[in-house]
Formats: C-alpha cells, sequence, structure tokens
C-alpha cells in the first residue's frame, strides 16, 4: 500500500475519532461558507446561457466548532508554546488543543465533518448533496433565475443548520475578467514559500502581510474601466485562511471576487496536492463556466505562474487577453523557492510564454504593470 493511502486512512480514522469526543463537549458540526461565482442567462435569441441554464458555484466547508466560536474562519489564533517532536507528539498536541478551545485555546487544525447531507439552495433551484472525505462542498447549481451581481446562496447541512454563502454572478456577453495569484502577486509575506502553509496555519495573520505596491489600485483601476469585470483569485493557498484573506484585501483596497483555493493533505496519488494542476484545473474550469470572458491573468515570476498561464494563452489565445507576470526581486526569488532568474526577469518558463499568443508584460509591481499592459485594458472601450 503507498504511503500517501497509510496517510489518508490515519488523517480519517483521527477525525472519527475526535468527531464524537467534540460532541460529548457541545461542539456541532458548522458551515464554512466560501465565496462562489456563476453566470447569467442572456436574452433568447442572444449569445450567453439561456434561460434555465444558467449557473452557480456554491462553495463551503463542513468542520466541527464549539458553541460559542467565531461565525467563520479559523479559531487558531497563537503557537504553542512548545512544537511537537513526532508524529505522537503532533497528535497529542492537536487533541489537547481541540478540547481545550473552550477554555481559551484557539483552534489548531480544522477537524472536517466528511459526507453530512447538504442542501444548497440559489435563486429559485436547489440541490441535494453530501460532503466530501474533506468536508468540503462543491457543487454547481443550475437554472436560479438571478440577476449579474453578488446573491446570497443558502447551504443548509444536517446539524449545522443553514448559512450563507456569496455567489458572483456574470452578467451575460462577451466582456473582460481578471484572475490573479495571491502570494507573491497581490501581497508579499516575507516568508521562504516552503514554509507558506505553515505561517499560514499556524499564524494566520494578515497584519504580517504586505500589499505588491500598485496592486490593488491596478485591479482596481481595470474594473472601473471595464464595469462588469468579475475578480476571481486563484491561489495554492488552502482553503482555511480565506477568511485572513478576507480581511487583508478589504483593508488594502482590493477588489472583492471569488477565492479558489485548495486543499493540504495526501491523496489517493500523492502526500500532497499538486498546486500546478490546482491552477490548470480551475483556469480550464473558468473558460468553460463563463465562456464569453476574455481572461487577463496576473502572477509572479516566484514558481509556475509563467508555465501555467503560458501554456493556458498558447492552447486558448482567443480566451486570454493579456498575461501580467510581476517580477520578483533576487531575494523575493529566493524566498519563493526560484533557483535560476531569466535575464528577462523570469525562469526558464519564459520560453512558455513567448510562445503565447497574447501579449504579455513584466513589472515589478503594480503601477508597472499598469503602464505596460495594452491601452485596451487600461482604457475604456471606444464605442
Amino acid at each position: 500500500m503507498p504511503f500517501s493511502d497509510i496517510a489518508r486512512a490515519a488523517e480519517d480514522r483521527f477525525h472519527a475519532d475526535i468527531i464524537p469526543a467534540l460532541r460529548r463537549r457541545g461542539w456541532r458540526p458548522r458551515v464554512i461558507p466560501f465565496e462562489g461565482y456563476g453566470s447569467a442567462a442572456g436574452p433568447p435569441e442572444g449569445a450567453g446561457p439561456q434561460k434555465g441554464n444558467e449557473m452557480a458555484r456554491v462553495l463551503g466547508r463542513m468542520v466541527m466548532r464549539p458553541k460559542d466560536a467565531p461565525s467563520e474562519g479559523p479559531l487558531f489564533r497563537s503557537l504553542p508554546e512548545k512544537l511537537p517532536g513526532s508524529a505522537a507528539d503532533a497528535r497529542d498536541l492537536a487533541m489537547t488543543s481541540i478540547l481545550e478551545a473552550q477554555r481559551g485555546w484557539r483552534l489548531f487544525v480544522d477537524v472536517p465533518v466528511p459526507y453530512l447531507p447538504v442542501t444548497v439552495t440559489v435563486g429559485g433551484s436547489r440541490v441535494r448533496t453530501r460532503a466530501d472525505r474533506g468536508g468540503y462542498v462543491n457543487v454547481v447549481v443550475r437554472g436560479h433565475g438571478l440577476a449579474p451581481g453578488w446573491h446570497q446562496a443558502k447551504i443548509d447541512a444536517a446539524g449545522a443548520g443553514a448559512v450563507s454563502a456569496r455567489v458572483l454572478v456574470v452578467a451575460p456577453g462577451p466582456r473582460l475578467g481578471i484572475v490573479s495569484d495571491i502570494d507573491d502577486t497581490a501581497m508579499v509575506s516575507h516568508v521562504p514559500r516552503v514554509l507558506v502553509a505553515a505561517w499560514n496555519q499556524l499564524v494566520k495573520h494578515s497584519l504580517a502581510r504586505e500589499p505588491v505596491p500598485g496592486m490593488a489600485e491596478l485591479l482596481t483601476r481595470i474594473q472601473q474601466t471595464h464595469p462588469g469585470t468579475p475578480m476571481v483569485y486563484l491561489s495554492t493557498g488552502a482553503w482555511n485562511v480565506v477568511p485572513t484573506l478576507r480581511s487583508f484585501f478589504k483593508r488594502n483596497g482590493f477588489p472583492d471576487g471569488p477565492k479558489l483555493m485548495t486543499d493540504w493533505g495526501p491523496t489517493n496519488t500523492g502526500w500532497f496536492r499538486s498546486g500546478i494542476e490546482h491552477k490548470r484545473t480551475e483556469l480550464r474550469r473558468l473558460m468553460i463556466d463563463l465562456p464569453e470572458v476574455r481572461w487577463l491573468l496576473v502572477g509572479d515570476s516566484g514558481q509556475h505562474d509563467p508555465l501555467i498561464y503560458g501554456e493556458a494563452a498558447r492552447e486558448h489565445s482567443d480566451r486570454i487577453a493579456a498575461i501580467a507576470i510581476r517580477r520578483l526581486t533576487p531575494a523575493q526569488q529566493v524566498l519563493a523557492g526560484g533557483i535560476t532568474v531569466h535575464p528577462m526577469g523570469l525562469g526558464p518558463e519564459a520560453r512558455t510564454l513567448a510562445e503565447a499568443d497574447v501579449p504579455v508584460v513584466v513589472g515589478g509591481d503594480g503601477y508597472e504593470l499598469a503602464r505596460l499592459l495594452p491601452r485596451d485594458i487600461m482604457t475604456p472601450p471606444s464605442h
């Protein structure tokens, strides 16, 4: 049996053992909602989804929480005094931290509630489903009948009650959209990327991060220049940092938008999920779900964004309006895990971008990218 299967089995066993213990102490399932997106129906003879075929993707997670827990997000806010030195110590620390959460501790690890029955309602449509083994709900609801804009979907989970999950419904018709990476693109955490997962899991303070200069202004200006432009954040970060990201984006003036994150931990193919495949898959899905949108892809030169975005543009040049890459400094390149630096500021993956038949710009921050991006992106369309 592969080691990843053993790890998955151990993780499932841990959750199965701890959920009854938490229930005896008054903990109950809680729905943590995430932002989703969807499409609106166009006119009967026009382009876009027809009435009844419009879709909404609703996202959330089922976790165990004490009755007096915050409404959403991770409870853990401070590091333990002594880090575990072995797997057994880590299990004991996690168990102790969870059981002491009601007496002032903050949650060290989320305890998902797998396979919980869930009913999702969006507009006039309803879908019944179940959470997956990680407690996640990722469901598409069709025929919702909602107009473009932000709406509230309802996620009603057995034993957890109903919560609202925001969904951005994109208007029909051709339009520009933005996909942006987060780490080293929207914000700089000054932490080596190999430690970003641990940093996010153990610290999670949005005040410890700094915005990339000019990036919020760039994204906001494009949205204001092209009304109705959907903003989507695509990251290899973990879902449980979404509440912290909301605070960071709001405080630093970033546009509101769905955040497509990933889950950490063993899978049926390995110890950890592939961040590259996560981004590739989500980009393809956005193109399928929102077929009339042409995307501006914003990332950084730290690791794999040039490769992923270049592949997308090479295969779907009609769906990519432009690519903007934030060039990291040599010190940031090292923190991001880069090994070599191309003379243009990118790694060897730059040749993939060179083969892409779309405009590609490279700049040190949002201000420089704004000066370099094509005029049709940075100025209102002429009529």
